[in-house]
């Protein structure tokens, strides 16, 4: 059978129109988008019935982003977003994609379109298999599907030849005894989406704070003088956030953006929630934006830090918190001489911002001490993501805002449950105090040797070391980097399988044989044995909380996704002593287990039944930095950028459109950008278009540039943006071909999405 690889990457254009980019973001048309895809997909009764439950207390948890919900009251009806509006209309949607679908569609057939297209098809209704060499999916029985990966496993050289990836929407329960199986089997060859987004959030926060997650709690932004916003579009990608960020400046405080596009988002807000503020001017969230060039944030932070060490020593004791640097913190001295060996006059063209600007943001660092520094993708996915991490914590660390009321580090994550995954064991690399109690509680030895991370994993399928590839949700061809080389690995496997509500892309890059197992989702009903179960997720803040459906499901052949597991596992291992029926027949008795395994889970099933759920522990938030190993919060010494470009060179970022959640893709606009009707476009300096001779929709080809390699992709429309010089933002996942899989961070090895070096050339 021949697969198109190149499919990934159609290159047919769909209509583009240019809007003027909107003043402010979210209100009445934010609502008004909302309800239009609600109406469209599932209908305007059942639409009124999901959104009534949608993060509410006892209500089902929005499969979109890890954005908390208030600890107290809530939304009455608005308790979510447009977005996540958008995501649910996608999960409770009236399409199907029964096995008459399949049978009078090929692979080949569906492979030509788009990522769009593709996910408008609808909810898979009944397990589907694609025997080797045939080009159409045929109906399989859960009982063959479980036997036929069993067979496949179980004939493996290695366990090792086998790789379990994990989305962030699985929840605590399927992501705990999914990692028990896979480490039972013999592996921890577990790699997530984690290692793809937040992996240098985590490794910089554990190295400098002992707890790879974030330490602020949503009611501290009501207590913060001043909230850095960095790398991020929170508009778009988590718009609760900007709720936040308004009680903020209501309260008096203020706020710098950071990064290299001015988001609408972050500039100005009208509360969908109060109908009194859907007209007029909205509210001013930005007081100072810095248009930071791509991957000029160290050199940005560098500054900042220079320039306090110079007030700090001309009048000492007004900026430094001494008493705090003292008594919790290691490492200050090595930190300040090693600032000395960089010059604001080096440092500051990579930045592309202004001395006068920065010196602004300085004042207002110095000025305030309960300060909250926020960041995503933006800042994560560089060669030197890790840097920019520890290098925002050194500020935070010489104004002791960290482990106290209104301040600390906000890493905001993607998936609704991305963070609960990694607490729940799945990593590569979980440490052995996780594996010595998961060993204690199910009477077995689990494997010690660090499993593959996504990068390491896509190398070993593709050198033919990994012959199983089992996803548990995601669209792992479409998420990951390095488009053509990922196709390539997934179709070296044996076998492929993919755990999914919705047809996508890694559906139809496939190995020789391959399996699509439709799950339950967030939306509808979980029945068992024992009867009706809810499930729980951690959002970014580290608040475990209860997520029931309460939907009908959308066919009867649907499994939970515990469920899933648990017949894989049964079917797979012959001597595991794990009583896999009975945990999913009563998913209290997997948290039973959790509550055994995981720190701050203890009595788990009573703490999660209070409204609201509960914190878990968290040093860096109770201002205790003994996990470290140095026992105290540590500061570091970072490097900037390295990246040199030619006169015909530049840097290009991917991102979303705002019809987009990760590689969902809602519709063709991107209405804040004041794009419609289209995604294969550049965004590119006006000034870099004429020195260029390029005019704006013009059409080209993308060519990236690492070491001796060359990527390309073809036909895309350039569009003039307000975007630093040299600097170029393209969508993903139709950049994704152009992201080499070893353009990684150093230490976390994610890949480096946001730094890649192109040339554009005429099409």
């Amino acid at each position: 059978m021949n697969k198109d690889t190149n499919a990934q990457n159609p290159e047919d254009l769909t209509g583009i129109k240019l809007t003027n980019v909107p003043k402010s973001a979210v209100g009445a048309k934010a609502i008004q988008s909302a309800l239009k895809h609600i109406k469209d997909e599932v209908g305007v009764v059942k639409g009124i019935q999901l959104l009534k439950n949608v993060n509410q207390h006892y209500g089902f948890d929005c499969p979109g982003c890890a954005w908390p919900d208030p600890d107290a009251k809530r939304a009455f009806l608005a308790e979510y977003c447009e977005n996540g509006a958008k995501a649910i209309a996608e999960e409770a949607t009236k399409n199907k994609v029964s096995p008459l679908f399949f049978a009078t569609h090929s692979v080949q057939e569906l492979a030509k379109l788009s990522d769009y297209e593709i996910g408008k098809n609808g909810r898979i209704t009944n397990p589907m298999y694609l025997p080797e060499g045939k080009d159409n999916y045929e109906e399989i029985s859960w009982e063959n599907a479980f036997q036929l990966i069993a067979k496949e496993l179980n004939g493996l050289s290695s366990p090792d030849e086998a790789i379990f990836y994990t989305s962030g929407r699985t929840s605590n329960e399927a992501a705990f005894l999914y990692q028990l199986f896979v480490r039972q089997f013999g592996t921890n060859n577990l790699p997530d989406c984690s290692n793809m987004c937040h992996e240098s959030s985590g490794v910089a926060l554990t190295e400098t704070l002992g707890i790879g997650k974030g330490s602020v709690t949503l009611d501290d932004f009501n207590h913060a003088d001043l909230v850095i916003v960095m790398g991020q579009n929170p508009g778009t990608n988590h718009p609760r956030m900007l709720t936040a960020l308004s009680e903020t400046k209501k309260k008096g405080g203020k706020i710098i953006t950071i990064n290299p596009l001015p988001e609408v988002g972050l500039m100005n807000f009208k509360d969908p929630q109060n109908p009194l503020k859907w007209v007029g001017s909205g509210q001013n969230l930005t007081d100072l934006f810095l248009q930071v060039k791509i991957n000029g944030d160290v050199a940005l932070l560098k500054i900042i830090l220079k320039l306090m060490k110079e007030k700090e020593i001309a009048n000492p004791g007004s900026v430094f918190s001494n008493d705090f640097i003292k008594n919790k913190t290691d490492g200050l001295e090595e930190m300040l001489l090693n600032l000395d060996s960089f010059s604001i006059e080096e440092l500051l063209p990579q930045t592309g911002i202004s001395l006068t600007e920065i010196k602004k943001a300085t004042d207002l660092i110095i000025s305030n001490n309960n300060i909250i520094i926020c960041w995503a993708m933006g800042l994560t996915q560089h060669k030197n993501a890790v840097d920019n991490i520890r290098e925002l914590v050194n500020i935070l660390l010489l104004k002791g805002s960290i482990g106290k009321k209104g301040a600390g580090t906000c890493p905001v994550r993607g998936h609704s449950n991305v963070q609960g995954d990694r607490t729940m064991g799945i990593w590569e690399k979980m440490p052995d105090t996780f594996l010595d109690k998961l060993d204690e509680e199910f009477n077995f030895k689990s494997p010690r040797k660090h499993g593959l991370d996504v990068v390491n994993a896509i190398e070993a399928m593709h050198d033919k070391k990994a012959k199983v590839f089992f996803g548990m949700g995601g669209n792992f061809v479409s998420a990951t980097p390095d488009t053509e080389f990922t196709a390539k690995a997934l179709q070296n496997c044996d076998l492929t399988v993919h755990v999914s509500t919705k047809l996508n892309r890694s559906h139809l890059i496939t190995g020789k044989k391959a399996l699509i197992l439709p799950c339950l989702g967030r939306s509808e009903k979980d029945m068992q044995t024992s009867g009706e179960q809810f499930i729980t997720v951690e959002n970014s803040m580290g608040i475990v909380h209860q997520s029931k459906g309460h939907l009908e499901p959308h066919s009867k052949n649907l499994l939970s996704e515990p469920a899933i597991v648990a017949g894989l596992a049964s079917a797979t291992l012959k001597n595991s002593n794990v009583n896999w029926a009975n945990l999913t027949a009563d998913y209290n008795l997997i948290r039973d287990k959790i509550a055994n395994v995981v720190p701050g889970f203890n009595n788990f099933n009573k703490k999660v039944s209070v409204k609201g759920g509960f914190y878990l522990p968290n040093n860096a938030r109770n201002n205790n930095y003994t996990p470290t190993k140095t026992g105290k919060a540590n500061f570091t010494l970072n490097k900037p950028s390295d990246l040199k470009l030619k006169d015909n060179q530049f840097i290009m970022m991917t991102i979303r459109t705002h019809d987009q959640y990760n590689t969902t893709i809602y519709g063709l606009n991107d209405r804040y950008r004041g794009i419609l009707n289209e995604r294969r476009v550049v965004f590119m300096n006006k000034k870099d278009m004429e020195k260029q001779q390029f005019k704006n929709l013009e059409l080209v080809n993308l060519v990236s540039h690492f070491k001796e390699e060359k990527r390309i992709a073809k036909g895309f429309l350039i569009v003039a943006y307000d975007i630093p010089e040299q600097c170029t933002a393209t969508y993903f996942p139709e950049a994704n071909v152009l992201v080499p899989l070893r353009n990684v961070a150093h230490t976390s090895n994610t890949p480096a999405s946001k730094t890649i070096i192109i040339t554009i050339e005429k099409s």
